[in-house]
This record gives C-alpha cells, sequence and structure tokens, in this order.
C-alpha cells in the first residue's frame, strides 16, 4: 500500500466541465513527438474526448462539494491529457480518505471495542487498503456490494495505475466504470453511522431507571447507527432481560427501548430475537424462556412467537382470569386480569385452538353472574367483543347451545345474564356474523325483545 498523503482541500465547483481547449490534444501529440515515445503511452485522443465527456455525470453525484477537492481536480486534469494511470489513483485515493473518514466519524474507540484491540488514528493510518475495505465491511459503512466492486478497483489501481509499475492500460470506458465505482461506494455519499459506545450503553441500560430524557438520547445514538450495531445491540439487551439475575428497573429501561423500536425492527433483528427464544427452549433454560415470553408480550410482539407459544400464554391468562372471576370479591379483583388477556388480544390473530375458550370465558366475565358484573373490567370485555372475527362470533352465538357450559347455564336461568348477553351480542357488527348462525343469533335477539 502507497502512502496517500492528504492534500489541503480547497473545494471546488466541477458539477460541469469545460470543453477541452481546440490546443490541448494538439499540444499533447507535440510533446510526445518532441521526446520522441510512441503516442501511445498515453491515452489516445478519441479515449481522452469521451472520458472527459463522461467526467461530469459522474462528478455530479458527489453531492458534497468538499469531496470535490484537489485529489479530483488533478484526476481531471490527468484524464485532459490522457494520463488514465494518474487519474485512476486520484480517485482512490480519494476514496481511501473518505472511507478512513467514515470510520473515524463512527468512532474509533467504539472500533476498538468491536475489534477488541487497540485501535487509534495511528492503526487507521496503517492499515492496507485491503484490510481497510474489511474493516469497513464489519463495521456496515460499505454494502456487499460495495466491498465486492471497490475490491476490484482496489486490484485494478494495483495493476494499471500510476502508484505501481503497470501491467496495461486502460481505455476509456474502463476509466468510467472504475471512477463510478469509487464515486458510488465511497465518494457519493459523506455521512456516515455512527458507532453506539457498548460499554456505556450496556452500563446505562443496567445502572439505574432511564432519567428524564436519557432514554430519548440513546434512542437518537441507536438511530444514528447503523441495522448490524443495531442487530447486535438489540440482542445484548434482549438476553439482558431474560437473566433471572437482572433487577427490574434494567427491564423497565430495555422494553422503553424495544417499545420506541418495535414498528422498526428489521427482519434480521426480529429473527435474531426468535431464534434466541426458541434457544432457551432447545437448551431447557425454562426460567429464561418463560422471561423471554414476558418479553414479548410486554413489547408487543407475541405475533412472531409460534402458535402452541401463543396458545400457552393467553391460556394461562384467560384461566387466571376465569378464577379470579368465580372467586371471592372478583367484582374488584378482575379489571387488571381483564386488562392483561386485552392486551394479548390486540397482539394480532389468536390460535385458532384458543379462540373458543377465549370466547366462552370473556363472554361469561362481561355477562357475570347473578349478583351483577364488574363495572371496572367491563371495557375491556367490551373491546374484545368489538373485535371477535367471525368465527369467534360463531363461537358466541352458539355458547348457548352448550349444555355443560356454565356460561350457558346463566344466559338459560339468569334473566339479568340474559339481558347481558343480549347487551353483548350487540357490540359485534352484524355484518360480520357468519351465515352458519345468522339465524340463531337474529332469533336470540328478536326472542328477547318480545319477552
Amino acid at each position: 500500500m502507497s502512502e496517500i498523503i492528504p492534500v489541503q482541500s480547497t473545494a471546488i465547483q466541477l458539477s460541469s466541465l469545460p470543453p477541452l481547449p481546440e490546443i490541448m490534444l494538439p499540444a499533447v501529440n507535440q510533446f510526445i513527438a518532441a521526446l520522441g515515445i510512441p503516442r501511445e503511452v498515453l491515452a489516445s485522443d478519441e479515449d481522452i474526448e469521451y472520458a472527459w465527456i463522461g467526467l461530469p455525470r459522474e462528478l455530479r453525484s458527489i453531492s458534497t462539494i468538499n469531496l470535490r477537492g484537489e485529489l479530483i481536480a488533478r484526476m481531471c486534469i490527468a484524464v485532459s491529457v490522457g494520463l488514465f494511470d494518474s487519474a485512476i489513483n486520484y480517485a482512490w485515493n480519494a476514496s481511501i480518505l473518505q472511507l478512513r473518514e467514515k470510520v473515524k466519524n463512527f468512532g474509533l474507540p467504539i472500533v476498538a471495542q468491536i475489534l477488541q484491540k487497540d485501535f487509534e488514528e495511528k492503526h487507521l493510518l496503517d492499515l492496507q487498503d485491503s484490510h481497510l475495505l474489511e474493516l469497513c465491511l464489519k463495521l456496515n459503512l460499505a454494502t456487499e456490494d460495495g466491498y465486492f466492486f471497490l475490491d476490484q478497483c482496489r486490484d485494478t489501481r494495483n495493476n494499471f495505475s500510476a502508484a505501481h509499475p503497470t501491467i496495461g492500460q486502460l481505455n476509456d470506458r474502463q476509466f468510467t466504470a472504475f471512477l463510478n465505482t469509487c464515486v458510488n461506494y465511497a465518494l457519493a455519499e459523506s455521512s456516515s453511522p455512527r458507532g453506539v459506545d457498548i460499554a456505556a450503553f450496556i452500563s446505562a441500560v443496567k445502572s439505574s431507571r432511564f432519567a428524564e430524557g436519557q432514554c430519548l438520547l440513546w434512542q437518537e445514538r441507536l438511530n444514528a447507527t447503523h441495522d448490524a450495531q443495531r442487530g447486535l445491540l438489540f440482542g445484548t439487551i434482549h438476553g439482558i432481560y431474560c437473566d433471572p439475575s437482572t433487577l427490574e428497573p434494567a427491564r423497565l429501561n430495555i422494553i422503553d427501548l424495544y417499545t420506541y423500536y418495535k414498528e422498526k425492527l428489521t427482519s434480521a433483528i426480529r429473527s435474531n430475537l426468535i431464534n434466541r427464544h426458541s434457544e432457551y427452549l432447545a437448551k431447557g433454560d425454562i426460567q429464561r424462556h418463560a422471561i423471554s415470553q414476558q418479553f414479548f408480550e410486554k413489547i408487543g410482539l407475541l405475533n412472531l412467537l409460534n402458535e402452541s407459544e401463543k396458545h400457552t400464554l393467553i391460556s394461562k391468562a384467560i384461566t387466571q382470569l376465569w378464577n379470579v372471576h368465580q372467586g371471592w370479591n372478583n367484582f374488584h379483583n378482575e379489571p387488571p386480569f381483564a386488562e392483561r388477556l386485552a392486551e394479548l388480544s390486540r397482539q394480532g390473530s389468536l390460535p385458532v385452538s384458543i379462540q373458543e375458550e377465549f370466547v366462552e370465558k370473556v363472554v361469561g366475565c362481561y355477562i357475570g353472574n347473578e349478583s351483577g358484573s364488574s363495572r371496572k373490567a367491563e371495557p375491556f370485555y367490551e373491546e374484545m367483543i368489538r373485535e371477535f372475527s367471525p368465527k369467534e362470533i360463531q363461537h358466541m352465538v352458539e355458547i348457548q347451545q352448550k349444555k355443560s357450559s356454565l356460561v350457558a347455564h346463566r344466559i338459560v336461568s339468569n334473566s339479568i345474564c340474559r339481558k347481558r348477553f343480549q347487551q353483548a351480542l350487540k357490540l359485534i357488527d352484524a355484518s360480520s356474523v357468519p351465515d352458519a348462525v345468522r339465524v340463531s343469533y337474529e332469533n336470540f335477539l328478536v326472542q328477547k325483545r318480545s319477552s
């Protein structure tokens, strides 16, 4: 790797270029002739003209004026006289300087954390170009496509530029393709993600409950980094949440961060969460697996779990609610259990295997018993009933026909419960009632109004 000496950059406007002076190419040819060397040592007149015509299109893609500095100006001058080997060297050096700047912006201390070794500016300057490209790929400062094409440019620069003895010459199309790659994957975008200090982040999450504004600060820092590091950090704090020794303030901090990002989580992050969750079960770590289930519930992403796990979670919530409903002082005790079941029901459609039990118990709690019903829990029951799917509505209408059902017994034998059941039927949209139970639905309403 040859040393790149940063030039003092004075930004210049290169969005358009003047035509080549009429005397330029004849002067070049006269100079070559005067030296007595073959004309072929430089690009042909035609190649120079076409390369020059193509330059403005590529330069316009360099949106930041500061990146159109002296190295790019030298590149243009080299093109104008047919020194394509020098031109690609200038373009490459400008690209390398910009990639180094992206690494510095990411944060050298954070790079050291990721690499798990000392990494200061002197280490960055000492990196060979190939290792710099690998580092940019690791930090997600370069995409896989960008790494692939820039690595090809590195090979071209090493073999066809003025930086080393060349093995051949490039024509105008090859030069333009080289410049296009440098622009697209190094020079076109001046902004770069900033890394998150991993140690500081974990320390802040675990130490105590976020202070006012602290959560917002970490959200902004997570926003400023890239998907790969966000994925790493989100996977790490999921593991912290599931650790039985983690204190509640840390868990609340983690829920705050995940709740903010819930709609922004990439498919890769979601997949990683599911894999981590499943791995706890595979290893027989029941405690962490149970805490992880709670995690998915808290952040509202139960829909990521498989049907059997959702069935188990919802079934437990239904059982807890029904036990409280049948217990002493149920009117006072029901609301928090009804609220939790309502929260679970909001997180996507319920597994088919639990729908019938869910409907019967929600309707049973809503209609109450001969003593009445829980007023404070009523809004949660009404919310769930209004959201019943057509199949759940069918289960609801069919409850009254179940001879062994306690809920059916209340509807048949208790006038208060019958009226409450009618109110429950009125909560659903009549257009959602399946044809299979529409007659029973309408007959029940008519019968009750006439009685």
